[in-house]
């Protein structure tokens, strides 16, 4: 048996101040050090928060690989970045730079206390078994959690992303889980929705929904109708679907949202970078969606863009008081549940029976921290300069003392070999 002691704890929802948790795969007991009463292996958190392992609900690995490529680059809209830069990528990736960009990808994610994701994967020299490569690397040799999807599109051979989404749905564990990939509207005939309807059943679809006012322009232009109407015209919006980003969606897409029971995944930095404009949140909120947070592949830090998100909505809204520290939070668990109930484990909390999933970080506050004002201390001191110093996942120790368990160096190696392959291939 394990225990952290000496430690605040914070979940979200429930605050001990000097506290222990002993844990296996799983936490087996939580209190205050007045009751703990020893343990096999222990490790001391004075000076530290324990939290719940961080989540990204909207990423795309592959994104790793564009990280200082130089390609011309002069876009006047968002149609132009798509084609001047990620449509040149992922069609050249094959299965190689596939699992090194996931396993470079995933050293950052444990680094900045990341440990589950929802990737939205694309391809073009390897569709068939991306997402098991996907997986393998990811979820088989770093431990992370993920749930995964291939983005079928007219770009790429439309059976060979339909049978990749269908097929990894027999590679599930507590470890990987999948969805059904999906561009985005503006990438999807009307027979490509019709077939994609026909094999769908009632798994949730993964995607892009009226990112840019093109996507919206398209969608009205082509078939006289929103985007979320269009995609609710062929069945498509199962029950714990993710809509991501939504920033031009109107009320009556909203309400349809709701009625649904979909998602809306939140990208505000992406968002910001490609200046397409920031979510309504108040939207959202009145038509009682279900909000969760990801950074579009911007990056592994995902609490930049918990910081990016609670500001950039007080501007959006123009109010201070328009978006709360509790809403915040609320987003931050969603994430959990939404993880926790597509792979069928219990995440996000740290109480007994819960996964031992969760990150261990320094923090010396200037001023005292209760429970009334740790969510306080989070954003405006935990976050900025976000730094773990341990990270657990099934209570496997993946970060200790800030080093990875891993070989590093090897993997970061070949990721820059297999980069450079696919530089030269794009050129």
């Amino acid at each position: 048996m394990n225990a952290i002691i000496n430690v605040q704890i914070y979940d979200y929802i429930s605050y001990i101040d000097n506290g222990y948790v002993k844990f296996n795969e799983e936490i087996e007991e939580v209190g205050t050090m007045q009751d703990f009463q020893g343990a096999d292996e222990v490790i001391d958190g004075k000076g530290c928060i324990l939290l719940p392992g961080l989540t990204n609900c909207h990423t795309h690995i592959y994104s790793s690989f564009a990280r200082g490529m130089n390609v011309a680059f002069h876009p006047k809209s968002f149609t132009d970045i798509l084609n001047q830069l990620w449509w040149k990528l992922d069609k050249q990736l094959d299965q190689s730079a596939i699992y090194s960009s996931a396993i470079s990808y995933g050293i950052d994610c444990i680094k900045n206390g990341v440990t589950s994701i929802i990737d939205h994967h694309a391809s073009g020299l390897c569709i068939e078994g991306a997402l098991e490569t996907i997986g393998d690397a990811i979820s088989k040799r770093l431990g992370m959690r993920g749930i995964y999807c291939f983005e079928t599109s007219d770009r790429f051979s439309l059976d060979q992303c339909i049978q990749e989404n269908i097929s990894f749905q027999d590679h599930i564990s507590e470890h990987a889980g999948s969805m059904f990939g999906m561009h985005a509207s503006m990438s999807l005939s009307s027979d490509s929705l019709k077939r994609v309807s026909d094999v769908l059943g009632k798994t949730p679809i993964h995607i892009h929904v009226a990112e840019s006012m093109e996507d919206v322009q398209n969608c009205y232009k082509n078939y006289g109708k929103s985007i979320v109407e269009r995609l609710d015209s062929y069945g498509l919006l199962n029950k714990n679907s993710i809509l991501a980003h939504c920033v031009h969606i109107n009320e009556e897409e909203a309400a349809l949202i709701a009625e649904r029971e979909c998602y809306i995944a939140l990208n505000p930095t992406s968002n910001m970078n490609n200046a397409v404009g920031l979510p309504n949140y108040e939207l959202f909120r009145k038509a009682g969606i279900r909000c969760l947070l990801g950074n579009d592949g911007l990056g592994a830090n995902i609490t930049r863009d918990y910081l990016n998100l609670f500001f950039a909505m007080k501007n959006r809204l123009c109010s201070p008081m328009k978006f709360s520290m509790d809403e915040l939070a609320q987003i931050i668990r969603n994430g959990y549940e939404f993880i926790g109930r597509s792979l069928n484990i219990p995440i996000g909390r740290i109480e007994r029976t819960y996964k031992a999933d969760f990150v261990l970080v320094p923090y010396d506050p200037p001023t005292p921290i209760n429970k009334e004002n740790i969510l306080g201390h989070l954003i405006f001191g935990v976050f900025d300069g976000f730094r773990p110093k341990q990270v657990w996942i099934s209570g496997r120790q993946l970060l200790r003392d800030y080093d990875l368990i891993f070989d590093v160096e090897s993997a970061m190696k070949e990721a820059r070999v297999e980069s450079a392959k696919v530089w030269e291939r794009l050129m």
